[in-house]
């Protein structure tokens, strides 16, 4: 590991003044330093050019060095290089003392310089090395939370890419351990402007860690903070620009801002500015989108997340007109039912396919929005577009009414172990999907339409408490260095449902969507790349 300058102080090498010709001899200087500190400017300056000297010299050197550090101020530059030199000594057992005896120079203006230096040294592979520094980041942080985090976000904005990703992983898993007295409001107000900086340019993984930092603040607890956080997912989706179907960063960037979204709505912070964009931009161009997840169903992850983020939709100055876009696309997923020929047999052959997944997003979309404008259906609607939707309803609910009996029985007598097979897992999903999709038929067939009736969607877990319920992720802590997510599954399973015979779709494939890369492409230097950062280490 080479260590380079510290910005705003040149750092150069200790010239020897005169060569410790053993071990001994530091052992008595130091011995002899206690008692007349203010006259030893000479001889603290011997236990400085230790550094140069043997194995011994250099492990009573990385002792000395901070125990007297404070009676020299005017040798502090030249005491803080040398326990650097040591800090990047061959001998690891030298470089494991040398760092941790890094807190002691952390005094007054010094502490955001040894922050700084710190958080370099968290490249570090060696295990305990790595543990040693975390140790030392958190003792300082004690001391003076904004001066150490002035240290950590210095080499986020300006540091390589080594040192930038574990500086935002140590602020991602360390942080929510603090307790309350070190991570007051003003330090957490400091959290949030600086990572507002840092947010500028931004790979995805970066922004999914960030906003689980910043939605861990306690002073980002409230509407008010919810609210905050909600604009700066939408700053990042960049909601204003051309969206662009066939371009799978745009699609990407999108859908992973929306997922970092949709935990912060409520009955008090709305979804209607993410809602809007789906309507006017995403739904039109839903068979177009491409995306850069290899077996993800692009399709029914966006209309799972529109579903989700209806719920909380406040007022849409264009409630009519993104009504109507949802209206058009649910009618392309409800069919006619097949016309019958003389003999009452199917003329055309074959039964259109029922994607109950596909519509049990859209329908309940359809029915939150729906709640809104009432009257959409008898008014805004002429007879004859009305009439035809009956009949897709009508078809659509024969065909359900047919699974829903098929499953029940399928499932009848299951319970316990019986009901964790992959195949009954598929069934219990299918009879939840069928179900709320009922529920909404039902709702629709009232005169007039109704919307009174609530499902919980298929894919989320049913909640005893209050549906507003703050959501919290876990996340686990790791006192090894941080190595590359695997691309294995992260999110729970999407699963897609198909009726039976040619019309199910056993394939619950799980994907990691949220972890993957970054928002390639896009502002900036890109939420991928981020642009070359060759700047080398400032310690």
């Amino acid at each position: 590991m080479h260590c380079t300058a510290y910005a705003g102080g040149g750092r150069q090498k200790n010239k020897p003044r005169g060569k410790c010709s053993s071990n001994v001899a530091l052992r008595s200087v130091g011995a002899a330093l206690a008692p007349l500190l203010e006259s030893h400017k000479d001889a603290y300056q011997v236990i400085l050019d230790g550094v140069k000297g043997g194995a011994k010299e250099k492990r009573l050197a990385a002792q000395f060095i901070p125990k007297f550090f404070k009676h020299f101020p005017e040798l502090a530059d030249s005491a803080i290089n040398a326990q650097l030199d040591l800090c990047e000594d061959e001998d690891v057992s030298i470089r494991r003392q040398a760092i941790k005896e890094l807190p002691q120079f952390a005094t007054g203006d010094n502490l955001p310089r040894v922050a700084d230096i710190l958080t370099q040294l968290l490249q570090s592979d060696d295990s305990a090395e790595f543990n040693l520094v975390n140790n030392a980041l958190l003792s300082i942080f004690k001391m003076d939370a904004k001066g150490t985090l002035g240290g950590l976000f210095s080499q986020i904005l300006q540091g390589e890419d080594i040192v930038r990703e574990r500086a935002i992983k140590f602020l991602s898993t360390k942080l929510k351990t603090l307790p309350e007295e070190v991570l007051t409001k003003e330090v957490e107000e400091f959290i949030l402007a600086e990572s507002k900086k840092v947010l500028e340019d931004v790979t995805g993984e970066e922004f999914v860690l960030f906003m689980k930092i910043l939605s861990g603040l306690k002073s980002l607890q409230t509407v008010s903070g919810r609210q905050q956080l909600v604009e700066l997912v939408a700053e990042q989706a960049d909601l204003e620009q051309t969206f662009n179907p066939s371009d799978p960063d745009c699609v990407d960037r999108l859908l992973q801002c929306t997922r970092q979204a949709v935990p912060l709505f409520s009955k008090n912070v709305h979804s209607t500015k993410f809602v809007t964009y789906f309507c006017e931009h995403v739904l039109p161009n839903l068979s177009a989108l491409t995306t850069p997840v290899e077996g993800l169903d692009i399709q029914l992850e966006v209309l799972k997340l529109l579903a989700e983020m209806s719920s909380f939709c406040g007022d849409m100055e264009k409630l009519e007109s993104n009504l109507k876009k949802l209206f058009d696309k649910l009618l392309e997923y409800m069919p006619l039912p097949p016309e019958e020929a003389e003999n009452g047999e199917n003329a055309g052959g074959e039964e259109p396919k029922l994607q109950f997944s596909y519509v049990e997003c859209l329908l309940y979309s359809f029915h939150q929005l729906g709640r809104k404008l009432p009257d959409f259906l008898t008014a805004k609607l002429n007879a004859e577009k009305l009439k035809d939707f009956k009949i897709r309803l009508q078809y659509f609910a024969r065909g359900l009414q047919v699974y829903i009996r098929q499953l029940r029985l399928a499932l009848q007598g299951k319970t316990g172990e019986a009901l964790k097979t992959e195949e009954n897992k598929i069934k219990v999903v299918a009879l939840k999907i069928t179900n709320n999709i009922n529920v909404l038929i039902k709702d629709l067939f009232h005169i007039p339409p109704s919307y009174k009736s609530t499902v919980t969607l298929s894919w989320k877990p049913v909640q005893k408490a209050d549906a507003n319920q703050k959501r919290t992720s876990e996340d686990t802590t790791s006192s090894s260095p941080p190595k590359k997510a695997s691309a294995g599954p992260k999110r729970d399973a999407r699963q897609i449902y198909n009726p039976p015979s040619g019309k199910y779709s056993s394939n619950l494939g799980s994907f990691s969507y949220e972890q993957r890369g970054g928002f390639r492409g896009g502002r900036g230097r890109g939420w991928g790349g981020r642009g070359n950062r060759s700047r080398g280490r400032i310690y």
